[in-house]
């Protein structure tokens, strides 16, 4: 199975495996960390170099998080938006299924919601959420 991994935040194969169970094993990984900017000022004045740096973060320990627990992993920071990043990763890679990580409901990133969209009609294969802490 060929998985994308969408999030903000460093995650690790157990949190992987609360969503998939025990699909994640012998997937293939690829995980994209959005440059999200914690506010909508940040955003609009084009102030990314922090959202760039959370995201390169982000990207690294999870890739390296999953790869110590034996999953096949790769990263990339994504766009600011979450719905163009991974427009822009299933464009070179053939996922089989989504899986977005998510601040709770009041306290995610301007645009962060824009991973989710309405239903799997939107990128066309299954999307799973999971709501990480800070």
């Amino acid at each position: 199975m060929k998985l994308l991994v969408v999030t903000t935040e460093p995650v690790d194969a157990g949190m992987l495996r609360s969503v998939l169970g025990d699909e994640v094993e012998g997937a293939e990984v690829l995980v994209i960390s959005p440059a999200t900017n914690s506010s909508p000022v940040a955003f609009w004045v084009s102030d990314s170099d922090e959202a760039i740096a959370e995201a390169e973060q982000a990207k690294e320990e999870t890739v390296e998080r999953l790869e110590e627990e034996g999953i096949d992993a790769a990263g990339v920071r994504g766009e600011s938006e979450p719905d163009q990043a991974i427009r822009d990763a299933l464009a070179t890679f053939a996922a089989d299924r989504i899986v977005v990580f998510t601040h709770p409901q009041g306290d995610r990133d301007y645009r962060e919601d824009d991973a989710l969209p309405e239903g799997d009609e939107a990128f066309g294969i299954p999307l799973e959420h999971a709501v990480i802490g800070r």
